[in-house]
């Protein structure tokens, strides 16, 4: 009988290749293109680093601040505004902020919390005050100018109001600065000093005909010009500034001489401008201003 086929067909293994790269020439020109890549990235990163490098800018020096902010006294209002330009002039970009006021109301505000570069005052005791404050250093406080008080007249009232004496006839309409205002307590003080020389009952007479305190000088000096009163107690550079005024001297026995400091604040956010203002303020050209203000100018 014949044998029977079988329908299996033997199994033939199939091997399967390695994706391995062969021993020989193409092994090493892969290498040799890896190393190549590789070093290309390298010498990418290292461009790319030094191009960082080299387009970061240099360090500046420090700009002027956009802004130098100055609290004064109300009777500094002009020349030190006249000051100012001529810092303005000298540092480009930076503008000059002043807050005009009583030396007393701008320690106060000072005391609260409000920014300023500079404090100048028309009372040593003000800026003394804001030294217990924390807020400057008495022994870098400097006074650059002094100031006496005369008496401003209302040019309809010039014929009634001639002398002192006049102003303590019953219904003559005098101004002054509050108490606790630099300029009203050098107008007190005086009156207690012409009492002395015009006799008893003087200052009693002067204050009876006073209508009005004002915050500050100025607006003592912006009244009478108004004519709402016959006159007032100002300082010398205040009726500088209002030559349609007429003045009645005060005898150098019974004047007071206001001295005026300055300081670059202790919080300072600009104490280098700061010092550059002081020094511009106590220099030759800033006592001349001062002097053209009409104030008593101090050596520098």
């Amino acid at each position: 009988m014949d044998r029977q086929r079988s329908n299996h067909f033997p199994h033939h293994r199939t091997k399967r290749r390695r994706l391995t790269p062969r021993s020989g020439g193409g092994s090493v020109l892969n290498r040799a293109l890896a190393a190549a890549a590789h070093a290309g990235c390298a010498l990418a990163v290292a461009g790319m680093l030094f191009a960082m490098t080299a387009c970061k800018p240099a360090a500046e020096a420090p700009s002027e601040p956009s802004t130098l902010t100055v609290f004064a006294a109300a009777s500094l209002t002009d020349v030190f505004q006249s000051i100012g330009e001529v810092y303005q002039q000298n540092h480009p970009g930076t503008e000059v902020v002043f807050n005009f006021g009583a030396s007393s109301a701008l320690r106060t505000q000072l005391g609260e919390g409000a920014s300023a570069d500079i404090a100048a005052f028309a009372s040593e005791k003000d800026m003394q005050l804001l030294g217990e404050d924390g807020l400057a250093d008495p022994e870098m406080t400097q006074v650059f100018a002094e100031n006496e008080l005369v008496v401003v007249v209302f040019p309809d009232s010039a014929d009634k109001v001639t002398s002192l004496e006049d102003l303590a006839v019953p219904g003559v309409k005098v101004l002054i600065a509050a108490e606790g205002v630099p300029a009203g307590d050098y107008a007190r003080q005086v009156l207690e000093n012409l009492t002395a020389e015009l006799g008893a009952g003087y200052r009693d007479g002067v204050l009876t005909n006073v209508v009005s305190e004002e915050d500050n000088v100025r607006q003592v000096l912006a009244k009478v010009q108004l004519g709402e009163a016959d006159a007032g107690w100002v300082y010398r550079s205040d009726a500088h500034a209002a030559p349609e005024l007429p003045v009645i001297e005060i005898p150098a026995s019974a004047n007071v001489r206001a001295r005026y400091p300055i300081a670059v604040l202790l919080n300072a956010p600009h104490p280098d401008a700061g010092e550059e203002f002081l020094e511009l303020v106590r220099s030759a050209e800033g006592q001349r201003l001062i002097e053209a203000g009409g104030f008593l100018p101090v050596a520098p």
